[in-house]
């Protein structure tokens, strides 16, 4: 049986490897600890539960959604003003089952074939895997320690910008964790109309920034909206995944055609998982700045214990994780990734699997309680890998 091409670029080989040695650390009686994937550990606020099981008790809500429920674009464009200082009109925002799906879609509206597609190096995955599937050219633009893992746009040659139909971008960063200035934003603007290339911003971690700073959106940016659109997603802020419940909003243009190739794939998200939607947005938010909070000590035990014994860790300013340089005496990330997880149990994610700018980093998700954290410095020093 012959497969489609498009299929070659999606091989996850390093995180089959993984989830293999996970399974016979537990055939050996070994203790995990999982600081590989990022998935929030915390449970949602009781006035999301509530209303989440009191919808899906309601046995008219289990039709097609088509669209939006009118008061969860109300209560977006509320967010969104009220938050960031963005006024959103109702044809500037749509929903999506999760940001995931907009970065896999957003490209087969906005590139054809051989067009070229701007995505950073190191990034998430999706902002190649969404483009490579357009059959769209990926030209990956470095973020490199010594930028402060910021995309140099006087790097790009002017030859290269003319090509270019479309570019992700992703403050604060998974992988690298960096946020970005006012100032880039700017730039980013200023690029994307000189060039005439339409602009994503996934901004899925946007509350997630730590030590008193405040994230924000690259909609608030004056032009923004001109020439491009933001992702935001609630999974991260109010603990909830598994919902899948995300916005595109922005360009009014974007958003239509976004929309439109949406009604051909889907019908809308769960009515339950919209209503759920509308209490996060509208109801307290001290359960956000908890999140943050607890994210926040978390990386701070990590970085403190994991320097007494040996690891030197850059402080994260954003995101739930860390990106760590990994030791010297390691030749490549999957290596030490390996080695830590047979010596310790404790799991990370090798930074090559995030693009070949990521080699000799490691993420670590800060996905477990403190006294875990504490115990995996606690094996890993025991190991004698920083020693």
């Amino acid at each position: 049986m012959k497969f489609s091409k498009r299929m070659d670029g999606l091989d996850s080989a390093i995180f089959s490897v993984l989830d293999d040695k996970k399974r016979e650390l537990y055939d050996k009686g070994m203790e995990v600890i999982n600081l590989s994937v990022g998935t929030p550990d915390m449970p949602p606020a009781s006035h999301i539960l509530k209303t989440l099981s009191q919808e899906a008790g309601k046995a008219a809500n289990y039709i097609y959604a088509l669209s939006e429920l009118p008061e969860l674009i109300d209560a977006v464009i509320a967010w969104y003003s009220r938050r960031y200082g963005v006024e959103l009109l109702k044809d500037e925002v749509l929903s999506m089952s999760g940001s995931q799906d907009g970065l896999t879609h957003i490209a087969l509206t906005l590139a054809d074939p051989g067009d070229l597609v701007m995505v950073p190096d190191p990034g998430y995955p999706i902002f190649s895997v969404g483009p490579s599937l357009s059959c769209a050219i990926l030209y990956k633009i470095p973020l490199l320690k010594e930028n402060s893992f910021l995309m140099d746009f006087d790097k790009i040659a002017p030859d290269i910008a003319h090509q270019t139909r479309l570019i992700i971008v992703s403050y604060p960063n998974n992988p690298v964790t960096a946020i970005a200035p006012p100032e880039f934003y700017e730039k980013l603007v200023w690029f994307a109309k000189k060039y005439d290339i339409a602009v994503v911003h996934d901004n899925a971690y946007s509350e997630l920034v730590y030590d008193g700073n405040r994230g924000g959106s690259f909609l608030s940016i004056p032009g923004a909206k001109e020439v491009g659109i933001e992702f935001n997603s609630l999974s991260k802020s109010y603990n909830i995944p598994g919902c899948r419940i995300s916005f595109a909003l922005g360009n009014k243009d974007m958003i239509k055609q976004l929309k439109t190739l949406k009604s051909h794939i889907d019908y809308g998200v769960f009515l339950p998982v919209q209503k759920a939607a509308i209490a996060a947005l509208t109801g307290p938010q001290d359960c956000v700045v908890e999140t943050v909070a607890t994210y926040q000590r978390r990386r701070d035990v990590l970085i403190d214990s994991f320097q007494k014994i040996g690891w030197s860790i850059p402080k994260n300013p954003g995101t739930m994780f860390v990106w760590a340089p990994i030791p010297d005496n390691y030749s490549s990330s999957v290596e030490f990734t390996l080695d830590l997880m047979e010596k310790t149990g404790v799991i990370v994610v090798p930074g090559s699997s995030f693009g070949e700018r990521g080699e000799g980093y490691v993420r670590l998700a800060l996905v477990q309680p403190e006294d875990k954290i504490i115990k995996a410095s606690r094996l890993i020093n025991q190991s004698g890998i920083f020693k």
